[in-house]
């Protein structure tokens, strides 16, 4: 296991824009922080996260991104250098085999293109690689135009979801 998933030590990643980061995984005691935090990124990016309208998460939503097992599923949250405030949140979640996992980011509306999501897409498709994960996927709306084009320019190949026409799957695969 990765030092980040196993020491609870801050991550140090600075961004294409010179943003200091430190990530973390999130513990319990981070779930009011992440309620505020999530009510700081914009109405369209929550609703493209959590595929809902809520202007405002519930403790239902919060909960499994703070009570995780940090084998299958980690919750990471990343905090500006200099304030110390949470400008993102990603989740890794993988399946029972580690074979697939999924990734999902939300940046703070403020830090959008600052190089923030780019840095820790990178960070959570690292650590699903040492875990061994062979594919790491991510489900977007297909209005998420700005996270598709991320995760195109990270090597995810984009794939029809057969069920529902307004959703797509971009995947990568690891050699």
């Amino acid at each position: 296991m990765n030092a980040i998933a196993s020491a609870n030590a801050p991550v140090s990643l600075l961004t294409r824009e010179s943003v200091r980061l430190n990530v973390r995984p999130a513990t319990p005691d981070d779930e009011p922080e992440l309620g505020r935090f999530f009510d700081k990124v914009s109405d369209e990016d929550r609703r493209f996260r959590f595929f809902t309208a809520a202007a405002h998460l519930s403790h239902e939503q919060l909960e499994p991104l703070v009570k995780v097992d940090h084998l299958q599923v980690e919750s990471f949250l990343a905090f500006e250098d200099l304030t110390g405030q949470l400008v993102a949140s990603g989740l890794l979640a993988s399946d029972r085999a580690s074979d697939t996992a999924e990734v999902a980011i939300s940046v703070r509306a403020d830090y959008r293109g600052k190089g923030v999501g780019w840095a820790l897409l990178d960070l959570l498709a690292e650590e699903a690689r040492k875990r061994g994960v062979r594919r790491v996927i991510s489900i977007e709306s297909r209005d998420n135009h700005a996270a598709i084009e991320l995760e195109r320019e990270k090597g995810f190949e984009p794939q029809p979801v057969e069920d529902d026409p307004t959703l797509v799957i971009l995947s990568k695969t690891f050699r």
